[in-house]
């Protein structure tokens, strides 16, 4: 029995490690030596002596089962400078793949365009995130190349020629370069072409009509180039698109046809120059749009927003006018209508009944009337931003429903009435911004239960009473803007974590400056103009090291100035009291301009926001990419 147990063990064994078994032929193994040899970098280790089958080195892949041939090399990302190696690769009849990426690589031998390109089981070559220069070299051979990438480099030059000999071409990937002149159509005699990506190029001219023979892509995007002109109507005869990103160039006309293109999911052509109005059954098939930043005028068709399948919509940015359409995809994740014309009301119970919707984003348009109650059932949402309209009344205690919130953006509306108590409610929210509004009362307590709150803004309402003395212990705060209200009493130990802006302006404050801001060694802007402040200024102002501007003026204050840093801009004017003024000098602009400039601890706040939208931005694009996968699974 204990025969036949070893006699298993040992075939089992032996099943599941071949490569210890079996060798390269004896040229291979002499090539892949030579190679480790004449790669004299620090990233890779190649060792013959520690390890001699070159199957087993890191960024090789051999023929399956037997091991006997090399058909993958990967030096992606190992600080390759030298492009001497590559005609050694060349030697290897077997090679299918070969990635070196993410080097820095400067020129592509011509000796490797020769020899690579008699190797008709090459399907794919990346020599991406380089330094190539020059012109596109020109491919002869290369039968079997499927996939080539060449984007992120600094390739120069008008394309003709060099890759119509590319039979089997299925995937070009150009982005990111300095190629010039029009839009390349010769790609592969064959036109078996499906995926196309020339953005972030210098192309110019219209897009050709020619580009329609490849009737088998499924992807184009030409963003970030000089392509003026209408987008082909013909182009709506591309059956298999699946994907037309067209974004930053200056393109003119959106064709009808595009709604023939039954499997087209995505079309994004944000900032360019469309006019006029959004072709009717556009949204039909897709599942993400975006035309923000052009010039569309009219309505919106009352059937743009429901096709079931829609998932995303940008509209930002153009003079659309007319009234938000009720019919609405129950798939929608993120709807974008904000900075047009927009009026009436907001249709928010056909938006409640949206289970998925993250991002609503209806701002800077004129919209009136109430924010409905019924908004909190909306109970996905992560940012809503209704600033910039003519809204008016309360706001509604069932916002503290959206537990999932983390922007809350009101500003520049008529609202009136309290702060909610529930509002405390949304415990993941990150920035609040009530501001330029009527709202009166007291600032709730409860606020400062948001620990999560990393900006919030109140400032320019009718607020009374105090400062919450708990404040304080809002860790994450890194700017708070009380200023144009009305509240008054002591000014209450402040978060430490305060690193933007702490403004207290146009408001009743009285007494002397507290000891407490001494804690505030983070602080970039204190903002203490226009109250009723007396006694001296502080000593203590000197060692706020982050300190660059101090804003006391209009108020009581009384003795020596004290010598500030020039760095700091100090602003004492309207304090007859105070002697010595010439240690500090005015500011030359208002501090409201000066507010404006961006600061370092700003671009953290942004950076943290940026976070904050990451967790939606992935989300679609996975669903994105799951619906992509899903479609070329059927086709």
């Amino acid at each position: 029995m204990a025969r036949y147990l070893f006699f298993f063990f040992f075939s089992f064994s032996f099943s599941f490690y071949p490569m210890v078994l079996s060798q390269l032929s004896s040229n291979q193994k002499t090539t892949m030596i030579n190679l480790s040899m004449s790669l004299n970098v620090t990233g890779i280790s190649w060792d013959v002596n520690k390890e001699p089958n070159p199957c087993l080195w890191k960024g090789v892949n051999c023929k399956p089962p037997s091991n006997s041939s090399v058909i993958q090399i990967s030096l992606s990302g190992v600080s390759l400078s030298s492009s001497d190696f590559l005609p050694l690769v060349c030697q290897i009849e077997s090679l299918q793949s070969l990635d070196v990426s993410h080097n820095c690589l400067s020129k592509i031998p011509s000796g490797f365009l020769s020899d690579c390109g008699k190797l008709d089981g090459l399907k794919l070559l990346n020599l991406s995130y380089n330094n190539l220069e020059g012109s596109l070299p020109v491919f002869v051979g290369f039968a079997g190349l499927e996939f080539l990438d060449l984007s992120h480099n600094r390739l120069s030059g008008a394309i003709d020629l060099e890759l119509d000999g590319l039979v089997g071409l299925r995937s070009l990937n150009l982005s990111l370069n300095n190629f010039t002149g029009s839009v390349p159509t010769r790609l592969g005699k064959s036109k078996v072409l499906k995926e196309l990506q020339l953005s972030m190029n210098k192309f110019h001219g219209i897009i050709p009509v020619d580009i329609v023979g490849y009737r088998n892509l499924t992807l184009i995007d030409f963003s970030s180039n000089n392509i003026s002109g209408s987008v082909p109507d013909r182009i709506g005869e591309l059956s298999k698109l699946e994907v037309l990103i067209l974004s930053s160039n200056s393109l003119s006309g959106i064709p009808q046809s595009l709604s023939n293109i039954t499997s087209l999911t995505r079309f994004a052509a944000n900032s360019n120059k469309f006019n006029g109005a959004i072709p009717a059954g556009i949204t039909k098939h897709l599942r993400n749009l975006d035309l923000s930043y052009n010039s569309l005028s009219g309505s919106i068709s009352s059937d743009l927003l429901s096709p079931l399948n829609l998932q995303t919509v940008d509209l930002s940015n153009n003079g659309l006018s007319g009234s938000i359409p009720t019919a609405l995809s129950p798939s929608l994740v993120r709807l974008r209508l904000g900075s047009n014309s927009l009026d009436y009301v907001i249709p928010t119970a056909a938006i409640a009944t949206l289970q998925n919707l993250t991002y609503l984003e209806l701002e800077n348009n004129a919209l009136t009337g109430l924010i409905s109650t019924e908004l909190g059932f909306c109970k996905t949402l992560m940012l809503l931003n209704l600033a910039g309209n003519q809204l008016s009344g309360s706001l509604p205690m069932e916002l503290g429903k959206l537990s999932h919130l983390q922007v809350l953006k009101l500003e520049l509306n008529l609202l009136t009435g309290q702060i909610p108590i529930q509002i405390a409610q949304m415990s993941k929210l990150s920035i609040l911004n009530i501001s330029w509004n009527s709202l009166n009362g007291s600032i709730p307590p409860l606020v400062a239960s948001l620990k999560n709150l990393i900006n919030m803004n109140l400032q320019g309402n009718n607020l009374s009473g105090s400062i919450p003395e708990n404040i304080g212990s809002m860790t994450s705060l890194m700017e708070l803007q009380l200023g144009e209200n009305h509240l008054s009493g002591d000014i209450p130990s402040m978060p430490t974590t305060l690193q933007i802006a702490l403004n207290l302006s146009s408001n009743l404050f009285e007494g002397h400056i507290p000891v407490t801001l001494a804690r505030l060694t983070g602080l970039e802007i204190l903002d203490l103009s226009n109250n009723k402040f007396s006694g001296e200024i502080p000593a203590f102002f000197r060692q706020l090291g982050a300190l660059t501007q101090l804003l006391l003026s209009n108020n009581q204050l009384s003795g020596e100035i004290p010598e500030f840093d020039s760095r700091v801009i100090v602003n004492i004017s309207g304090n007859e009291g105070l002697t010595n003024t010439s240690h500090t000098e005015p500011p030359t602009t208002s501090p409201k301009s000066e507010k404006a400039k961006m600061s370092c601890a700003e671009i953290i706040l942004l950076a943290v926001v940026a976070a904050v939208f990451a967790v939606g931005g992935c989300t679609i694009l996975a669903i994105s990419l799951l619906g992509y996968k899903l479609v070329k699974k059927r086709n």
